[in-house]
């Protein structure tokens, strides 16, 4: 490939060197994939904390944002707190606890811009592998080129639709592949497919009338005024279409196989005004933050430790807001208990709010087939088999799981397999030098497990500085034990994706805390040559 084969150490002249629409350079010293919350988050640190390496962050999508740009179904919103949502290092300082997909996109935008992130990323840009050599002390990626981006393609095709028939347009080029070499490469691409979601196979679909869609491809088109709309599932995504939904439908049915538990917060976080008089901001910012984080870390401890009590609190909230006579323990009462898939919320009660109303309405059976007019239920515990009508159909049924945006490791030469590796801390694979990856935690925000990677991973490229180290990498330990996967949650996306995922030990520096204050001390404040990690020239 053509193109700068080492930028100028400022990172003034590095973003001029790598301004937008330039060529990917043949070598930096860091190379992050992804450009999403954890993409961006991970390069604003290390731009800030090392000015003399270069860098640059690829995304195979055409937009910034990952998730937040991905997801465009009405009321997409964040399922947790922003206040620890939000990066450590630029707090999030709107009133809106539970904030709507577009500000988080704007907010990830924003801090891309101010961060100089966004001079250095590349759009269109696929990483489909990446080898290790111990010789160079170098990661050899290889990346697909999109020839154009996707959407000013499309905008030229829409532009030549009325004079050019559909089977004479032009189809998408063929990528172009490049490679790229790096001294570390961190992958920030998150752990699901975003070119698909998962969808099983429901007999009869081809026979309905209407409309089927799924939530991460939600068409621009879809109007749901005045139609009947089934959304099935019954998680994070459900519970925000269904309240969403209602406020334009007819009437919207939630059909869900099994129930999921649901807590109401509120949207917006009120600070008491005392608080917000006399304290600085940034102080007001770490007290908030730390609040937040200590309120989601009581509800999980609470729901391990003492899940009946934990249940018994959750089922009086539903029944509070809930009119009388609901059959609450049919919806909204799971066989497992909390915290063993993750809590959804609902803000300010929506979906509550909409089934008081009569908008919305839940039926917990499984789906037997679809029809002309509908969906047909099996009757399951007593319930009688009958259609529920639908004009639209939105099948809200879950994640596929992908491991690093899909890129395929080797060492020397050698695959990896990310299954059979564990995780050092939760986010380096034994044995496999020089890599870092971005996965948050599953009981609390995902930021704040991202932020840590960042700050121990400017601590550990500081250290080999200063030692003249090329290289680290986490040893397996020699004893492993029991193992368990990396994310240990019974979601069906997790147990369709298990095979897939790194695995963990019992203990540290093996085992992935889902604790934010552990973690805390862990990885700011331990030992950088201890615990099995081994360094080299």
């Amino acid at each position: 490939m053509t193109g700068t084969t080492r930028a100028s150490s400022t990172p003034a002249s590095w973003a001029r060197a790598t301004a937008a629409g330039d060529p990917l350079p043949e070598h930096v010293d860091v190379l992050v994939v992804g450009a999403g919350l954890s993409g961006v988050g991970m390069a604003a640190r290390l731009l800030r904390d090392f000015p003399g390496r270069t860098l640059a962050v690829v995304e195979a999508r055409h937009a910034m944002g990952g998730t937040w740009d991905l997801f465009r179904y009405p009321g997409v919103r964040s399922d947790s707190d922003m206040f620890t949502l939000g990066y450590a290092d630029r707090p999030w300082r709107d009133r809106r606890s539970i904030a709507p997909g577009e500000a988080i996109r704007d907010y990830v935008r924003d801090t891309a811009d101010e961060s100089g992130v966004a001079d250095v990323v590349r759009y269109g840009h696929r990483v489909v592998s990446a080898d290790w050599s111990s010789a160079e002390a170098l990661w050899t990626v290889t990346v697909d080129v999109e020839a154009a981006d996707r959407a000013e393609a499309d905008a030229r095709v829409d532009d030549r639709a009325a004079t050019v028939d559909a089977t004479d347009r032009p189809g998408p080029a063929a990528p172009r592949r490049v490679t790229v070499t790096c001294g570390v490469l961190v992958a920030c691409s998150g752990y699901y497919r975003y070119d698909e979601g998962y969808t099983p196979v429901f007999t009869g679909q081809d026979d309905f009338t209407g409309r089927v869609v799924h939530p991460q491809h939600w068409p621009d088109d879809l109007d749901v005024t005045g139609r009947r709309v089934v959304v099935i599932g019954s998680g994070a995504t459900a519970i925000t279409l269904v309240p969403a939904l209602a406020e334009r439908a007819e009437h919207v049915t939630m059909l869900q196989r099994s129930p999921t538990y649901v807590l109401s917060l509120p949207s917006r976080r009120r600070r008491p005004r005392l608080w917000r008089r006399l304290l600085p901001v940034g102080i007001d910012d770490a007290l908030t933050r730390w609040r937040s984080i200590g309120m989601a870390l009581l509800s999980y401890q609470a729901s391990r430790r003492s899940p009946a009590r934990m249940k018994a609190f959750l089922r009086s909230g539903v029944e509070r807001r809930l009119p009388e006579g609901f059959d609450v323990d049919r919806h909204f009462q799971p066989s497992y208990d909390p915290w063993d898939q993750r809590l959804c919320i609902t803000p300010d009660g929506a979906l509550f709010a909409a089934l008081r109303a009569g908008t919305a309405s839940i039926v917990t059976d499984g789906v037997e087939r679809f029809v002309p007019e509908g969906v047909r239920v099996e009757g399951r515990d007593g319930q009688e088999a009958r259609v529920v009508p639908a004009d639209v159909v939105v099948t809200a049924t879950g994640l596929n799981l992908l491991l690093f945006g899909g890129m395929r490791l080797s060492v020397d030469g050698a695959p990896v397999d990310p299954a059979t590796k564990l995780t050092y801390k939760g986010f380096m694979l034994a044995d496999v030098p020089n890599f870092a990856f971005a996965i948050g935690y599953t009981n609390a925000s995902w930021t704040l497990k991202i932020d840590l990677v960042g700050r121990y991973l400017s601590r550990l490229l500081r250290h080999m500085d200063r030692r003249g180290w090329r290289w680290a990498a986490p040893s397996s330990p020699t004893r492993e034990g029991r193992t368990m996967p990396l994310i240990d949650l019974s979601s069906g996306y997790v147990a369709r994706g298990r095979h897939l995922l790194p695995r963990q030990g019992v203990r540290a520096p093996w085992r992935m805390h889902q604790n934010y204050p552990r973690d805390v001390l862990s990885m700011r404040f331990s030992s950088l040559t201890r615990d099995g990690m081994r360094f080299g020239r």
